[in-house]
């Protein structure tokens, strides 16, 4: 049995309870790919010795005080109940030459099974490990009650080490940001210069005003549209529509592949564009490709199909700020686990417009969301929602929210350089949840140069992901392409 820390009993956060709740159940399958065959013994080893056995979340159970109430309750992790080694059948037809699509094949249907049929079990805390020898992969899977992406992303990663340095800590892009803010460097002479620094503060309050303005007016509209999908305002009905009870269907999985320098070329063809307008923009395109197929002719131009995403809101924690002994005191930082706000995304079905106009209409739409604090107000009204009327009552109406818009999406960066899980060379990593109820979900992940997007979709709805993945490419590609003839003109005209 498994004996107990004595440590005080830490309440679950408020986005804890809420992912623990019966319609918001939600667990993340993260695919880690081997060079060489799986080692479970070496995996076993890192594993005792990375900061993930320590952490007090992922080294507690989850218990229930006599009213009801979800507490983590710290405890000894047995690392072998965690490990289950699982023998699959190979994919029948297996050829040489098709060996890297059978093993995909044989991970995501894996995965798709998983996501129906295993739930974690509460006698141990909410994580586990599965080994699968014949497509040398392991599948970490945990609960969301656990912590956010970024946290996840971290954890696993202590387990890990550099390729090209056996000893080092792989290092996480957190998106943080950093400003540097400097003087002009010179002195104002004499009344010009007097004038000008007028001007500058006159145009500098005119800037803030209208950049304050904006915040409230977008602020004002997201919320009240937040407010209309938590009763009755949804998407119209397409093929790829999910809704009440879908997140119980059967899944399948699919994978879509991508080069990080094919998105950044994209990028740097359409001006201040970023990474997520691009990624927006490509949905969008594979998007309007994959309905026109399934469906041609019955949606109208610019029909709206609304994605939901999460945001972190807190500071993240990478590796290299992390106190272990700290940690395990059970510091403040440590009980914080999930604090994400809700922002919704809308893209727009389109037919014959040129590839890099997707990428300019979602650039528009998230350049508008960065003006708002959707996400905060979010946040702000579902903490106070849970506080008064408790984790049901929330889970009830971020349910209809998602029964209501027609995707999720989740983009992460993972670790720029290649790294080893107990000296194995890994290939990829992947990362999906499960537990909602769109009939698809999309959840990119990056790492060293690529990026693989994971769709899991209702497969009575969706049929064929293969193909909404192959959309999603060739979406891709086309921007790329016309991205490189931009350039070109751009360079000749600069030449004439």
């Amino acid at each position: 049995m498994t004996s107990l820390v004595k440590v005080s009993d830490v309440p679950l956060t408020p986005s804890g309870q809420l992912f623990l709740q019966p319609e918001m159940n939600t667990i993340i399958n993260c695919a880690v790919g081997g060079k060489n065959d799986m080692d479970t013994e070496a995996i076993k080893s890192a594993l005792k010795n990375s900061i993930m056995t320590k952490h007090p979340r992922f080294s507690s159970l989850l218990v229930h005080d006599k009213n009801g109430m979800e507490h983590w309750r710290r405890t000894e992790v047995d690392v072998n109940k965690h490990i289950i080694y699982a023998e699959i059948p190979k994919v029948n037809g297996t050829a040489d030459n098709n060996a890297g699509i059978d093993a995909e094949k044989m991970v995501n249907d894996y995965i798709a099974d998983l996501s129906v049929s295993s739930p974690l079990s509460l006698d141990k805390p909410l994580w586990e490990i599965h080994i699968l020898p014949e497509p040398r992969c392991a599948v970490f899977r945990c609960h969301h009650a656990l912590g956010d992406g970024i946290e996840l992303m971290s954890m696993f990663l202590g387990s890990c080490r550099k390729l090209e340095d056996p000893e080092a800590v792989p290092t996480l892009d957190s998106g943080r940001i950093r400003r540097n803010w400097r003087g002009s460097g010179g002195k104002l002479k004499g009344r010009r210069g007097l004038l000008m620094w007028f001007l500058k503060m006159v145009l500098y309050a005119l800037n803030f005003l209208m950049g304050f303005l904006k915040v409230v007016f977008y602020t004002l509209l997201f919320y009240v549209e937040f407010v209309l999908r938590c009763f009755w305002v949804g998407d119209s009905k397409t093929v790829i529509s999910g809704g009440d009870g879908v997140e119980l269907w059967p899944r399948k999985v699919a994978t879509a592949h991508f080069l990080i320098e094919d998105m950044k070329m994209v990028k740097k063809a359409v001006a201040n564009a970023t990474i997520n307008d691009v990624l927006l923009g490509m949905i969008s395109a594979g998007f309007s490709r994959y309905l026109d197929h399934r469906s041609p002719n019955s949606l109208k131009k610019n029909q709206r199909l609304t994605g939901v995403a999460m945001v972190n809101l807190k500071e993240p924690i990478t590796l290299q700020d992390m106190d272990l002994n700290k940690m395990i005191e059970s510091t403040p930082r440590s009980r914080k686990g999930n604090k994400f706000g809700i922002i919704l995304i809308p893209i727009f079905y389109n037919k014959g417009i040129a590839p890099l106009q997707y990428v300019k209409i979602a650039k528009r739409t998230v350049d508008r969301k960065k003006q708002s604090l959707e996400a905060f107000i979010s946040y702000g009204i579902s903490n106070l929602s849970n506080y008064l009327f408790g984790s049901k009552f929330v889970s009830y109406f971020m349910y209809r929210i998602l029964c209501h818009s027609s995707f999720t999406i989740s983009n992460m960066a993972g670790p720029k350089d290649q790294v080893t899980l107990a000296g194995n060379p890994i290939t990829y990593i992947k990362a999906n949840i499960t537990g909602v109820p769109q009939a698809v979900a999309m959840h990119m992940v990056s790492y060293a140069g690529k990026a693989d997007m994971q769709l899991v979709v209702a497969k009575d709805i969706i049929p064929d992901p293969q193909f909404l993945a192959k959309c999603l490419e060739d979406s891709l590609l086309e921007m790329k392409e016309a991205a490189i003839a931009t350039m070109k003109k751009k360079g000749k005209k600069m030449l004439s």
